[in-house]
């Protein structure tokens, strides 16, 4: 089994090749998805997280209200540690038990947006950073998401730098061009990870 660490800054493109790597047949394990899962309606997660902050952050019909939380965490350093106090481990424990189900030849690759943010280089068998220039991805964050400048601005600034990125990565996909060339490096990506899969 060979374990990718896949991640990239907001716009760079990066759930595209996440899904490109599973149209060749990586298994995902996607941190987004499963921090969702962990907090859904039902959960020990997401009692956690009632009792923790109170039933301000849940709906009328019992799910969690995301904006409500956000409002909360978002405005308060040590309010964000408590919430991920929760929702990480139940994260890792989910990612773990997803790892172990796949194959041993698996490419397990696990989409990690802020990889480099929590220092999580080490975990992975090799790191993936998904790259385009600052600019090509303010004019995405604006014309796909429809974000104000500013905004997509913001929330660049508010993850790692490209350097820093770059810095962790074993491998580099440029995704600055047309979606053609994107298919074309991730399958040339794709070939030696398999290689590498069997090698190991």
């Amino acid at each position: 089994m060979l374990k990718i660490g896949l991640t990239g800054g907001i716009g760079a493109g990066k759930s595209e090749v996440s899904r490109l790597f599973a149209a060749h047949g990586a298994v995902i394990v996607d941190s987004d998805v499963i921090a969702r899962e962990v907090v859904a309606p039902g959960t020990d997660g997401l009692a956690a997280v009632a009792a923790e902050f109170g039933p301000r952050v849940l709906r009328e019909d019992g799910a969690l209200d995301r904006p409500a939380l956000g409002a909360i965490v978002f405005a308060d350093p040590a309010r964000l540690q408590a919430l991920n106090a929760i929702v990480h481990p139940l994260v890792r424990a989910r990612s773990a038990e997803l790892e172990a189900a796949a194959a041993p030849d698996a490419v397990v690759v696990h989409d990690v947006p802020l990889l480099a943010e929590n220092g999580l280089a080490p975990l992975y068998d090799l790191v993936v950073v998904v790259d385009a220039a600052d600019d090509v991805r303010v004019e995405r964050l604006v014309r796909l998401r429809g974000m104000a400048e500013d905004e997509a601005r913001a929330r660049m600034a508010a993850q790692a730098s490209r350097a820093d990125r770059l810095a962790i990565a074993d491998v580099v996909i440029d995704n600055g061009g047309p979606l053609e060339a994107l298919a074309a490096r991730v399958d040339e990506v794709w070939a030696e990870l398999v290689k590498r899969a069997a090698a190991a």
